[in-house]
């Protein structure tokens, strides 16, 4: 439901409040960002940059609520008190080994950038509106969001925002950015095989062989890959696998991630890979969501999940660049805090992008 007519500002008068805004805590941003780059955590392990996040949000005098929705490295910040709900999502895990070669100190840094100036604009201004910046903890591996849309946390959003950093060459093309990109649709599987110890050297004839059935579903998937989609993947690991060669294992466990660009594709690719389904939530089916993409100075070549990638987005030109995309995302969240029609827009052509849903 629309609010009505709200305040209009100049673009220009905005920006400038943005600007100025931003400028105040420049420091502040920096030492956080570098902080979190510097101190890599995995999945649900991100126990510094938590802290540092909410440590540095309550300095500025905003109400945190640490450990939100029962995620233990997540947390919930909320600016205003009634109208629309505009989220941004705050990514920091890193990879293994790698370190943040994908970058999410910047996703962090952007949407911290973003809640800031978009919380400042609001009050200066006085305008209806609610600001939400979220801690989304285990993006690489998981599924953080998809416990956080279980348990709750977008609730009442209206509009979700984020940006992501990458190469100049992201898309194939060179590009400071790209204002949306199309998110392929994610299930992520853990499959265990189970079988039954014997002697391998004595009587392995009485044994079953999981990591045979391991091996065998692998090179099935392998063969599937030529099958499908472009646009569709199908890519594993093996997580637990025998350590010696003298037993027959009765246990192998690996882990999977399928993705299509539909959730109807999706479904029928998990099909054709007849490897067991858990489903997956995903933002973007619970608000209507944008996802930008920016670009940070990197070597010829890097890309993201290379460690290259790593040292580039722990520089201070990726830093102002997550910054200057941080006052993207707040003008944006501006227009649909302001803009009655755009906002129905948005929201018009996310409802019928949505799959019809399911008979019963």
């Amino acid at each position: 439901m629309a609010l009505g007519p709200t305040i209009s500002i100049p673009p220009k008068e905005a920006q400038a409040a943005i600007d100025n805004a931003l400028e105040k805590v420049s420091k502040q941003l920096r030492e956080l960002n570098h902080y979190i780059w510097s101190n890599p955590e995995l999945a649900y392990e991100e126990h510094k940059a938590h802290d540092a996040i909410c440590d540095f949000l309550e300095s500025q005098g905003f109400t945190v609520t640490r450990h939100a929705y029962g995620v233990d490295t997540s947390f919930e910040c909320i600016s205003g008190t009634e109208g629309r709900l505009v989220n941004f999502n705050a990514e920091y895990d890193a990879l293994p080994d790698i370190g943040h070669a994908c970058g999410h100190n910047l996703i962090a840094t952007s949407s911290i950038a973003a809640f800031l100036a978009l919380s400042h604009l609001q009050k200066e201004y006085g305008v209806k509106g609610r600001i939400q910046l979220l801690g989304t903890p285990a993006e690489e591996n998981g599924g953080g969001k998809a416990k956080l849309i279980d348990a709750g946390a977008y609730k009442g959003v209206d509009i979700s925002l984020m940006s992501h950093g990458g190469p100049t060459n992201l898309a194939g093309l060179p590009s400071d950015g790209v204002a949306g990109v199309l998110m392929n649709a994610r299930k992520e599987l853990h499959v265990e095989y189970f079988g039954k110890n014997a002697h391998a050297g004595g009587n392995p004839w009485d044994g079953v062989n999981a990591l045979d059935a391991l091996v065998q579903a692998y090179n099935g998937i392998s063969t599937l890959r030529q099958h499908i989609l472009p646009d569709e993947r199908i890519h594993g690991a093996f997580l637990d696998v025998p350590k010696v060669a003298n037993v027959i294992p009765a246990y192998t466990k690996s882990y999977w991630q399928i993705r299509s660009p539909t959730l109807q594709g999706l479904n029928k690719l998990i099909a054709k890979s007849q490897i067991v389904d858990t489903r997956k939530g995903n933002v973007s089916y619970v608000a209507p969501t944008l996802h930008s993409m920016f670009a940070i100075p990197t070597p010829e070549g890097a890309f993201p999940h290379h460690p290259s990638f790593a040292a580039s987005a722990g520089t201070d030109e990726a830093h102002e660049e997550a910054i200057f995309t941080g006052k993207g995302l707040a003008l944006t969240g501006w227009d649909m805090l302001c803009d009655d029609g755009l906002f129905e827009l948005a929201k018009a052509q996310w409802e019928g992008q949505l799959p019809a849903p399911a008979h019963k």
